[in-house]
Formats: C-alpha cells, structure tokens, sequence
C-alpha cells in the first residue's frame, strides 16, 4: 500500500535514526509461499479466499494495511483485526505467538505487515471458534522446523522473530 516514494522515506528515516541512536533495524525477510517462492503482497488474494473458500481453506499470505482494533489476548496469544481493503467485510484477524517476542502496544491506525498462514475461519471447529473477522493469519513469527515461517511488523517494527517454543 505504500509508494516507493513512502518506502523511500521510511529507509531513510531508518537509516537517519540507525545512525544518529546506534540502533540497528531488522530489515523484513522475504514471505515464502507454499512452495518456498517469495510471496508479494496478496491483500487482494486474501479478500478472494475470505468470500470464496470452505471453512478451515489453508493458503499463504502476505498482507499490509491498517490495525483496526486489538481483540483480547488469549492463552498468550495477540489477536488484532487489520484492514487490507477499501470495504468494510475488507479485514483479517492476525493471530500472534507471544513466544515469540513481544509486540509493541497495539493501537488503531498502526501500520501492520503480516506473513503467514491463511485459514478460512467462518464457523466453530471442534478446538477454535469462528474468528469475527471470517479469517486469520497465523503462524506469523519464525519457522520452528518443518513449517514455514513468517513474521508480523508493526509500524516498521519486525516481531516475530524472538526464540519460540513452538507454538502457532
């Protein structure tokens, strides 16, 4: 969702603050599809799955947009709603392992770039209930083995990297 000129800009603010504080940033690794191919931004992808799949559908993704609100964290778990579309059905719950590192304070209009797995969750499974949002994105952190990984970044903060135990 942003230009080059705004990818452009946030480098260089980076770069001017990694080098007037000492701070180093993490520079966002690639998402890896299905296949282990590097997967572009697919908001539009997702909002497709999201009207067009069967409950618990399993796919890849790579989304940007707006954090609409937080959900209540759940068994060490951050659940947040974010906006990947100019619609208001256009969202997607991004489900987070706090394993895995904390996130900054989750607040609406924050920036979030995600890479995960995608499930269609419209209707209750035996374990999970539905998610209000019709979808999530999980596993949004690094691989613990034999899984692809991902990670989520909030306002230009990598998260998702830290040492896991495992979970999802």
């Amino acid at each position: 969702m942003m230009n080059s000129f705004g990818r452009l800009s946030v480098f260089a603010l980076c770069f001017s603050l990694s080098f007037s504080t000492g701070v180093a940033f993490a520079q966002t690794p690639n998402c890896l599809g299905q296949q282990g191919q590097v997967l572009a931004v697919n908001d539009n992808q997702v909002i497709t799955y999201k009207s067009s799949t069967p409950n618990q559908f399993l796919a890849r993704a790579h989304i940007q947009g707006i954090l609409e609100h937080a959900y209540a964290d759940k068994t060490g778990h951050n659940h947040f709603e974010v906006k990947i579309g100019p619609r208001p059905q256009d969202n997607i719950e991004v489900v987070y392992n706090q394993s895995f590192g904390p996130l900054p304070t989750l607040a609406p209009g924050m920036t979030i770039e995600a890479c995960g797995d995608y499930i269609t969750s419209n209707a209750p499974t035996s374990r999970y209930p539905a998610s209000p949002d019709g979808a999530i994105i999980h596993w949004v952190h690094r691989s613990t083995g034999g899984h692809a990984g991902g990670y989520v970044v909030v306002n230009g903060v990598l998260c998702g990297e830290g040492s896991g135990n495992g979970g999802n």
